[in-house]
Order: C-alpha cells, then structure tokens, then sequence
C-alpha cells in the first residue's frame, strides 16, 4: 500500500455559460465554495457553484456548472500511514511492501503519528474545527491494486472539518486590481493508499506495485452543468490529473461537452473518464450508472477512535509521546502566506501584487528580507531592484533563485554604494552585469577597477556642460526658445562623455544655470 496522503474534499466552485447557435462563450467564476481534504496519505477537495450576474441575450441559453475537487496530497513522512515499511520515491516495485501492505492474514494497522500531526496542522493552516475524537472506516471496492478488498478512511467522522481557503485574484490590465476570493473546505481525512496498477500492452498484462500510488499531488474533478434555477445536473468524474494546468483544460472541456451534449439532446452519463493531455480531451473509463461508487461502509474494527487533545483537556501527567496536542501544534505552524503578504504590505508598503510575486517564487522572499536586513536602501528601492532587475535576470536565463550568482550580501553592498550616491543608477547597472558573471568581485572592486564613482569635482563637471552646449548649439536654441524638453538631450550628452559617472541632478542644475545667465 502507498505512502501516506491527505484527502481533501469541498463545494463546487460555479461558471456561467451562454451559448448561441451552436457556438459558445464562457467565462470562469472564481471559486466560492467549499473544499474538504483528508489524509490519508490522500486529501481530497471538492468546489462550489458560482454564478456571474451577467444576464443572457435573446436566444441564448444560460448555464451553470458545478466543479467539484478531490484533492490527494502526500504525506511528508519516512514510513507509510498504518506501517513502518519505508516511503521512498522511484524505489524498485514492491521492494518497500511489509506483510500489512500486502494483506496477510493476521496483519494489523499501526497509525503512523507524524501523519496525525500532519493531519492536524493541515487543518488548522485551513483554518478547518479540528475533531477532538474520529473514526476510521473500510471502504470496500475490489480491484487487484487493494489486495484486501477494502481501504480504511475516514467517512463517518473525519480528523478536520468546515475550513477555509482565502487568497487573491490580481485582475485589471496591468493585474493591478486584487480581487479577495474563499474556498470552504469540506473536510480533511487520514487515508489509506492503494497500489499502483501497471499495465504492460505489449504483453496484455498488468502488473501490480504496492509500494505506493500516487506522486505528491492528484486531483479528481466531478464536474456537471445545469440552468440556474432548476436541480443539479449529473456528474461526471475526471481521475488522476496530475497538475494545475492540466485540471483547468479538463474541466474547461469537460464542462463545454456536457453542454454540447445536452443542447444537442443528448445525455450526461454518470461515469468515471480521464484526461488525455496530449490531445486535451476527456474519455471514457467506466460507468457509474446503476452502481455506488464504493459499495459498503463499515466501521474499522481494528484501530480504535483516534483521539486529541488540547490544552484544556490534556489528562494531567500525560506523557507527551502518547498523545497529540492540538495547541501545541498550532505553535509550530510557520507564517501562513495570507499573513505573510499583508505583513510585507504593512511593514515595507510595497503593493499587494509585489508581495504575490516574492511569495510566488521559491525563495525570492528570503533573498529580499535578506537584502533588507544589510542594507540602508529604502524597502521601496529594495522592491524595485529584486522584483524587477535581479528577478529579470533570473527569467531571462532561467534560474531558480538558489543558482542565482548574485547573493543577498552583495546586492545589499550595491545599494548601499548607489543610495550614498557613490555611483548612479546607471553605473549601478553595470555593476550588476559585472557581478552577474561570478568573477568573485565585490561590488566595491568593480565601482573602483572600472572608475565608476560619480564626479566629485564640480569644475570639471562645469567645464564639462560649457564644452556640451557649445557643441550643440541647436539643442541651447531649442531651450532658449521655450522647449524644455531639450535639457534632457544636453543631460545625456553631458552623461554620456562622463560613462555615466555624473549626477543626472547636478548636471541639470549646473545647465540651467548656464542657460539663465
């Protein structure tokens, strides 16, 4: 049997469609449901309906449909969920199978108390109630992956229930414009995994591996259409989707062929179909009509009510190794990212999209607060350099932040030299390249072998400007006859002879003072 995994379930989230002879245009709400997850090593999420307020026009006909997701997330533990054989990823087939995994008679579960902590802080990071006492069901279905005939759960009495997800939408042109959306979650469950069915075509044979199932994420979408108003439509299932981009094609073709089926006068069959990712279609796997998904519930007779507690209800003396805390787990969650992007907005003023981005790509956040601690920078200089230059050139070359041959220390010695106006912007850029090509060079050694400090000397600046506008004297006439865009043509002459070394602000002082006497 597989690793351990989280379960979630939840609502549906809601689109709205309108179609017109025949063609269609549809546009996706945002989730406003609930998702339920549980741990199995599985979780499972299911979405709730959305409707948008846009009113059909003559001749079309309006639709709803209804997403919901289970999501199956692996458990990060060093043993399986109700065994002590090993979890380890590309291990050679059934190599990491214990008698219970294969079903042996005899054999008991053992739960695995990293996955109930796992479980737990889940729950309380979805903000979720966390149930103090649940209860472990058999889910029986037979297949050759399941050599027992049956998979324990939790259906009757989950570990977490009733929590939310909220986060934002950046919309607008410029995705300036952050829309706030929630996600209710369902319930989280402990779940069993089953095996891996491996099918040999060649051979007209499948073979089973028991040492797990699933990667680190899985998603099964049931999906169904209907006319605002009137009952909920009949449910498809979409198996195994395997990434965010993949999910959103199937459920985008999902919901367009069971419109078209039924405008068409067509049925929608209650079956179980998959996602071809290559052509981008769903197909037919197995039909539900007439048959329950999984067939008998019964209490699991062999593992007890799991039990927490909190710091109310601790029994005195408890030994902390035989039981779960909930407040004390509570304390170990990290900085949730809700919190951490307003807490970013709060303390540095940056923009809620600005705080999405450093959040987004792994480890940006902690090269800007490392950048922050060592330099005297303004956060909003800080914010333009990371998001903008330094984050440039990691996409321009395809690097993660952890290859990146820039580190904090020395991007903070940069800004620290361009905000005591050692050196201007555009030399500071040229620094930047510099230390972009792992010379080992300090940015203080590049500003000196490369004699990039601005002009000290104001006299020769001065001399400078005189030589610039005499040299140009149409750009001098231009000004002198109302244009006062043509300084900024002197300015760049004037930096241009000195590499940039220059004052942008000084020359334009030294120039117009040239220019009114």
């Amino acid at each position: 049997m597989a690793a351990p995994m989280l379960r979630w379930v939840g609502r549906g989230r809601r689109w709205t469609f309108a179609r017109v002879d025949g063609g269609s245009c549809h546009r996706r709400g945002a989730p406003t449901g609930s998702t339920s997850n549980r741990i199995r090593g599985q979780s499972s999420v299911a979405q709730q309906p959305l409707y948008t307020t846009q009113k059909p026009r003559k001749g079309e006909h309006k639709w709803a449909a209804v997403v919901g997701l289970e999501i199956h997330a692996q458990i990060s533990s060093n043993s399986k969920l109700f065994s002590g054989s090993q979890v380890r990823f590309s291990a050679p087939p059934n190599s990491l199978v214990s008698f219970f995994d294969a079903s042996l008679p005899g054999t008991l579960p053992v739960l695995n108390r990293r996955c109930v902590e796992a479980a737990v802080m889940t729950g309380l990071a979805l903000n979720c109630h966390i149930n103090k006492k649940s209860l472990f069901d058999r889910k029986h279905y037979f297949y050759a992956d399941l050599p027992a005939g049956y998979q324990i759960t939790q259906r009757r009495l989950p570990i977490a229930v009733n929590g939310s997800l909220t986060y934002s939408v950046c919309a607008g042109k410029k995705q300036s414009q952050v829309i706030p959306k929630t996600v209710r979650i369902k319930q989280i469950q402990l779940e069993q995994d089953s095996g891996k069915s491996l099918h040999d075509d060649l051979r007209s044979q499948t073979l089973i591996d028991l040492n797990r199932a699933e990667g680190q994420l899985r998603v099964d979408a049931n999906i169904s259409v209907h006319h605002p108003g009137e009952p909920l439509g009949v449910r498809t299932e979409v198996k195994n989707l395997n990434s965010i981009r993949f999910l959103a094609k199937a459920i985008d073709y999902e919901i367009q062929r069971q419109i078209d089926e039924l405008e068409n006068g067509g049925e929608i069959l209650n079956e179980t179909r998959s996602f071809h990712h290559q052509l981008g279609y769903t197909m037919s796997m197995r039909d539900k009509e007439g048959k329950q998904d999984y067939r008998w519930f019964m209490p699991e007779p062999n593992l007890p009510p799991l039990v927490l507690y909190d710091a109310t209800s601790l029994p005195a003396g408890a030994d902390p190794q035989q039981v779960i805390n909930i407040d004390q787990i509570r304390e170990t969650l990290p900085e949730l990212p809700s919190v951490t992007r307003e807490r970013l907005v709060q303390q540095y003023g940056m923009l809620l999209e600005h705080s999405f981005t450093l959040l987004n790509e792994v480890g940006l956040l902690e090269f800007f607060q490392n950048v922050i601690k060592e330099t005297r920078a303004e956060p909003k200089k800080v914010t333009s350099w990371v998001l903008n230059t330094f984050l440039g050139y990691l996409k321009q070359q395809n690097l993660a932040v952890s290859e990146s041959p820039v580190t904090p220390s020395a991007l903070a010695e940069l800004l620290d030299l361009l905000d005591s106006r050692t050196i201007s912007s555009a030399a500071a850029k040229q620094v930047f390249e510099e230390l972009w090509k792992r010379e080992g060079k300090t940015p203080g050694q590049i500003v000196s072998e490369k004699q990039l400090e601005l002009m000290e000397d104001r006299g020769a600046l001065e001399q400078l400007c005189h030589s610039v506008m005499e040299a140009h004297p149409q750009v001098v006439m231009d000004l002198k006859e109302g244009h006062p865009r043509a300084i900024n043509k002197l300015i760049g002459l004037v930096r241009k002879a000195t590499q940039s070394r220059a004052d942008p602000a000084m020359i334009k002082e030294i120039l117009e003072k040239k220019l009114s006497s």
